[in-house]
This record gives C-alpha cells, sequence and structure tokens, in this order.
C-alpha cells in the first residue's frame, strides 16, 4: 500500500476521465474545462499536456496506435504518434448547449458515454451506446451523467444523474452491452456531496468518487457502503485503476466552481491523486471500434 499523494503538479479546473492504458502504463486524464488530454507514464515519466481544439472528457483504447476521444462534438479517433483527430462519429456536434461527460467500456468492448448541458441546465444530457460504429440513444433527459460502470460479467450497468444522486443498475447483454430491463434504483444517496464518477472491481465493489465529500466510497453488491477513502481535495471526481495488476487506484478532482476563499482553503483540488488504498481491480478492453 503506497501514502496517498499527487500525480503531478497540474490542476485541473474540471479533471475528469481517467483511462489507464495497461500496455504502456500510461495514465490519461482531462481537463474538460481548458480542452486539454493529459498523460503521464506511471509510476515517474514527465507529465505531457496535449492542446484539444475543443472539450473532450474521456477516451478508449482502440488499438496500440488509436484512441477514440468522447468530445463535445461525438467521437473522434486520435493517433497516438501524431495527436491527429478524426471525426468518427458526430454526436450532438450541432448542439451548442451540450458537451461530453462520463464514459467507460462494457466488459463486451461497446462504449457507453454521455453529455450534459455546459450550464448544466435541467435535462439537457443523455447517455448513449456505441459499438462499431453504430451509435443508440439509451437514456435521455439527464442533466448530470455520472457513475457509468460495469459488472465485471457484464451482466449489468450503473449510472446516476448526481443532480437526484440516485444510482441505478440496469440488466444489460453481457456481449453488446446493450439494456435488457429497465433502471431500478441501486442506492439513493444522502449527506454530503454527489455521486460523481464510478469504477466496478473484479470483485463487484463500486468505487465512486463523492463529489463536495473528499472521498471515495466502496459499495458492497447490495448497495451497502463498506468503505469511505479519504481524498485531500473536496471535489474528487473519478476513480480509476492502475498499476501492473489493476491494484492501485488513482482519481481526479476539481476547483470548477469554488471562489478564491474556497481555492484557498483546497490546496490540492484539481490535481489527480494516487490513492492510500490497494485494490482487486480490472481494465477495460478495448472499444469494439
Amino acid at each position: 500500500m503506497t501514502e496517498t499523494k499527487p500525480i503531478a503538479d497540474y490542476r485541473a479546473e474540471l479533471g475528469e476521465g481517467p483511462a489507464y492504458d495497461p500496455a504502456t502504463g500510461t495514465l490519461y486524464w482531462f481537463d474538460i474545462v481548458e480542452s486539454k488530454l493529459l498523460e503521464k507514464r506511471m509510476p515517474d515519466g514527465e507529465l505531457v499536456v496535449h492542446d484539444l481544439p475543443f472539450m473532450a472528457s474521456a477516451l478508449a483504447v482502440i488499438d496500440p496506435a488509436r484512441q477514440l476521444l468522447v468530445t463535445e462534438h461525438g467521437l473522434y479517433v486520435r493517433e497516438k504518434a501524431t495527436g491527429k483527430l478524426t471525426l468518427h462519429v458526430g454526436v450532438e456536434d450541432n448542439n451548442e448547449i451540450t458537451r461530453s461527460n462520463d464514459a467507460r467500456v462494457h466488459p463486451g468492448g461497446s462504449l457507453w458515454f454521455s453529455t450534459m448541458a455546459k450550464d448544466e441546465r435541467s435535462g439537457a444530457g443523455a447517455i448513449y451506446w456505441y459499438r462499431h460504429g453504430e451509435v443508440r440513444l439509451l437514456f435521455p433527459s439527464i442533466t448530470i451523467p455520472n457513475s457509468i460502470c460495469f459488472a465485471p460479467d457484464g451482466s449489468c450497468a450503473y449510472f446516476t444523474d448526481t443532480q437526484t444522486n440516485m444510482l441505478k443498475r440496469v440488466t444489460c447483454d453481457p456481449l453488446t452491452g446493450l439494456p435488457t430491463g429497465e433502471p431500478q434504483l441501486f442506492y439513493a444517496h444522502r449527506g454530503d456531496g454527489g455521486l460523481d464518477g464510478s469504477v466496478m472491481d473484479a470483485d463487484g465493489i463500486l468505487w465512486n468518487a463523492r463529489w463536495g465529500g473528499s472521498c471515495v466510497d466502496a459499495y458492497a453488491p447490495d448497495g451497502t457502503l463498506v468503505r469511505t477513502v479519504p481524498v485531500p481535495a473536496r471535489q474528487p471526481s473519478c476513480p480509476v485503476f492502475i498499476g501492473k495488476n489493476a491494484q492501485h487506484m488513482a482519481v481526479t478532482s476539481a476547483w470548477k466552481g469554488l471562489g478564491e476563499a474556497e481555492k484557498a482553503a483546497d490546496p490540492e483540488a484539481g490535481r489527480t491523486f494516487l490513492l492510500n488504498v490497494e485494490v482487486n481491480g480490472r481494465f477495460d478492453p478495448p472499444v469494439a471500434f
């Protein structure tokens, strides 16, 4: 077990979308508001900051040379060697109100990704499904879609609207990742903070970053809170499994929405942290491109 510490000095206004490529040992994450993709070979590589021409919030591995970026205009292919971006599928690309938000690859290779209003207006967002070039709308009229993650066997998916703090579970086709039932309540959050990004480990434990709560919470398969891991920033946003065997966890954070006095009181806000916890994690597969 290691101490909780920042992974890099960079402070993101809205750190989000951490993704780990186990083939290269590289952690990627985004500063959505500043349109930046951050890259760091773990554990001791130099931080590389890539400027993007638009807001982006998540990525998935296609193959060793390419990534699929979830952006405010849809899904783009990024060539790792050059950074070249090519539009793959436009999604809400003519909607200037919305941007992309949370996303994750299902064990079967499909990608669930989401949109929301840049000003967080009610009901402007949605959750989509992607596989082999096809996009389908799954759940419309969501305000702040978050917590997208999947059971290890792909049999169900989880998601929330942070506005309501109701974490939902829905059964899925294990091969395609398409829902096969209606969403049911898994956990209703009350108290400090709100449900943000999540990952699910190999034991079916759901790890959720609690925005405004300075922690990552762990929930058993029955929805019982089983552990809380402190984070040295008020607004953690999304965890990710890292390390050779996915045994470690990192979490992004943000200073978005904090006033000057609040930022002064939260000096680590916006950093990405390696957490003081060992987990039985697992890696997302490449996306079914």
